[in-house]
């Protein structure tokens, strides 16, 4: 934390008969003067954290074959899109968050057939007039939209979806990993990916919390030097110990409020400013005002009115190093009086 900028060394500045009008020693450095304000004023705290993309996604091969395409790392991959052919046929991207892990055909139920239909309406291959988005059940229309869907992407059109056919994933696949290879056997995983969502993730000290919660404004600083504000959305409750040692961190996530400004920047690190904490009405003077007493404690040098310069001693609050000032508490101290500083 930042502390006084001057020493001043003083025996006893306080000492009677002289408090008003001395207690200061002279000197060469250059100096001015600054206001005593009355003002909002918060305390910031800068961590390391890296910038990337939120979610991670691996995409397992549920049939067998020869794996006959597959996208491009770094593209992105919608909804009601090819992800990867097996033996000429397109696997299917749909949205939701329940993984395939049946085939679904008439007069099935469930979370999976809910999130079919919503998908078969959203991409217009049905309509809610005869498809209710939120229906769990595979009737008619159902059918119906799954034969389009299959007709559009060059399978034939049973109606049923295979077990195979479609990944069901959150969001849009941004491609990060290939691990099929094109011409090879269906094993295991095919690729990894992310969302499209850009994020920032942060492991905070677990000491500091506390004083982090969903919904508080930051500022990223960017590789490219360049300022961007984000938000807390997550806030993680296990501190984890990484395998080389050091103080247990939690895990914080922020979304920046411009995703476009964070440009292609992914897996970078960048410093994150978040603010602690937050006095409103706070009496303050700039953080370089304060002078450190020999006796101890801190206090700032006030010049009346009339010209003459007296000590006046304060007790600090919070420090505002963004803003270089400091909330302080002084007898006889206000709004709108002076105090010296010293030149840049």
């Amino acid at each position: 934390m930042l502390i006084a900028s001057a020493v001043l060394a003083v025996t006893d500045p306080f000492k009677s008969g002289h408090a008003a009008q001395s207690g200061v020693q002279d000197n060469s450095y250059p100096t001015s003067i600054a206001t005593v304000t009355r003002k909002s004023i918060s305390s910031q705290s800068e961590v390391e954290a890296t910038l990337g993309y939120a979610g991670s996604y691996t995409v397992i091969g549920q049939v067998q074959g020869t794996v006959t395409a597959l996208p491009a790392v770094g593209q992105v991959i919608p909804n009601g899109q090819r992800l990867y052919s097996v033996d000429g046929s397109p696997v299917v991207l749909l949205y939701g968050s329940t993984p395939a892990y049946r085939t679904l055909s008439s007069g099935t139920s469930g979370s999976d057939v809910q999130q079919l239909n919503s998908d078969l309406v959203s991409l217009g291959y049905m309509t809610n007039s005869k498809l209710n988005p939120t229906s769990d059940e595979y009737d008619y229309w159902t059918t119906i939209g799954v034969e389009k869907i299959q007709a559009a992407l060059g399978l034939n059109a049973t109606g049923t979806l295979a077990l195979g056919e479609a990944v069901f994933l959150p969001s849009a696949l941004r491609v990060t990993t290939l691990s099929a290879t094109l011409g090879g056997p269906v094993s295991g995983p095919v690729l990894q990916g992310t969302s499209t969502t850009r994020q920032v993730t942060i492991a905070l000290d677990a000491s500091e919390q506390s004083e982090v919660k969903v919904g508080d404004r930051v500022t990223i600083s960017l590789p490219d030097n360049q300022t961007t504000p984000g938000v807390v959305s997550s806030v993680g409750t296990v501190a984890v110990t990484s395998p080389g040692g050091g103080s247990p961190t939690v895990t914080v996530e922020v979304i920046p409020t411009d995703p476009t400004a964070a440009g292609v920047f992914d897996q970078e690190p960048v410093e994150v400013l978040i603010t602690a904490a937050t006095v409103n009405d706070a009496l303050t003077v700039p953080i370089d005002a304060l002078l450190t007493l020999a006796t101890g404690g801190y206090a700032v040098e006030v010049v009346e009115a009339s010209g003459v310069h007296t000590l006046v001693a304060v007790t600090t609050g919070l420090f505002d190093s963004a803003d270089n000032l400091v909330q302080v508490t002084g007898s006889g101290l206000a709004a709108g009086q002076r105090v010296v500083v010293p030149n840049a």
